[in-house]
């Protein structure tokens, strides 16, 4: 905690650009006491910072900060919810699946991709059956992301059994 400490100090209160570096460094620290202070700053009013604070989040790897990520996937910036979105994913915490789920009617065609591509790796069968009315989006890569989204959880499915 002390050497993430100043950091952390930064990360509340410095200017944007040094804002992000803390970001940063502390979504490599390793450090899960850089958690709470990375969830708030999801909520920052500058969208690098909620970016890149979502991204460190992802980093960390601890389904502490899932409800953080969570909370920004209604963020107004579609390049946040693409974090978060991104960041979930690498967290793998099935308590997402819900709310990626919703995202998959994002007005965004990249967060809904980024939503499919999530789910599959998550390979929960509750995105089936969203996954397949996205068969239907207008935009080919929606499609193509779902229907390997559907082949990925299909799979995952039959190698559990």
């Amino acid at each position: 905690m002390d050497n993430i400490a100043p950091f952390i100090t930064e990360l509340r209160a410095g200017p944007v650009k040094k804002r992000q570096t803390a970001a940063i460094f502390l979504g490599k620290s390793g450090d899960l006491a850089a958690i709470p202070p990375l969830a708030a700053a999801v909520a920052d009013p500058h969208p690098s910072i909620r970016c890149e604070a979502a991204r460190a989040l992802g980093r960390l790897g601890d389904s502490s900060g899932v409800p953080a990520l969570i909370s920004a996937l209604q963020d107004t910036d579609p390049e946040v919810r693409a974090a978060a979105i991104a960041a979930l994913g690498r967290i793998k915490d099935p308590a997402a699946v819900t709310s990626l789920i919703g995202c998959l009617q994002d007005r965004v065609m990249e967060v809904r991709i980024g939503a499919a591509v999530v789910l599959g790796k998550l390979g929960d069968r509750r995105g089936i059956g969203p996954l397949k009315r996205c068969e239907t989006d207008p935009f080919s890569d929606v499609r193509e992301a779902a229907g390997e989204a559907i082949h990925r959880i299909e799979r995952t499915r039959r190698i559990r059994r």
